[in-house]
């Protein structure tokens, strides 16, 4: 009877772990922490310029479950989906190359579309996000395609995108993108703690976007 019992045990822990990745969380894209975020943001750039992609996956993973409460399985999908994004689009040459990304990125809007306020254009998302990919690639002003950041989350916020803690946001986060460029392969510790400080100040805009009392 004893070695019954100790028999099912593995199977028990397997299913207890799958109910726990699986179980429905209270996830939502207002609830995140603009530390928290520029923290795990700064670390996700400087893994993917130092070509550390298995802890660029644990990041991402890490955001979308520590700062938007989502499930174990639904934060590894979108960890997924950003990832296959990235690698579709890195080695592209034009605008048109570039669609390749976006059947990831309706999967990665698809699956934030679950916690955002009001539900949102997964389509229309997925396009503004590429488009802000593009166009810095084609080295256009962090000013104009932070305008474009602040459109992608006002549209997935459902708030104005012309607002000014928005646009703040959205040219905050484009210029630290910027900062980060012109460092090149001699950036250093204080440039990285420079770069997160300026993602903290946008994210500070953006939770005051969204959460005006915040």
């Amino acid at each position: 009877m004893v070695a019954r019992r100790i028999a099912w045990l593995p199977a028990l822990a397997m299913a207890g772990a799958l109910a726990y990745a699986v179980a429905p969380r209270k996830s939502d894209l207002r609830g995140f922490e603009p530390a928290g975020m520029a923290r795990l943001e700064t670390a996700m750039w400087r893994d993917y310029y130092e070509r550390h992609y298995p802890s660029l996956f644990y990041h991402l993973y890490e955001s979308s479950r520590a700062q938007f409460g989502f499930s174990p399985l639904d934060s590894f999908r979108i960890a997924l989906a950003a990832a296959q994004a990235a690698g579709a689009f890195q080695p592209t040459h034009s605008r048109a190359e570039a669609a390749a990304a976006l059947p990831h990125l309706f999967v990665y809007y698809g699956l934030l579309r679950a916690a955002a306020p009001a539900a949102f254009e997964v389509a229309a998302a997925a396009n503004l996000e590429l488009d802000w990919w593009q166009a810095r690639r084609e080295q256009v002003a962090p000013g104009d395609y932070g305008v474009t950041i602040a459109r992608v989350a006002a549209l997935t916020y459902g708030t104005p995108a012309e607002g000014t803690a928005m646009l703040a946001y959205g040219i905050g986060r484009a210029q630290a993108m910027a900062y980060r460029d012109a460092r090149g392969a001699g950036i250093n510790e204080q440039d990285w703690s420079s770069i997160e400080a300026q993602l903290r100040e946008a994210y500070q805009q953006l939770k005051l976007a969204i959460v005006p009392s915040a």
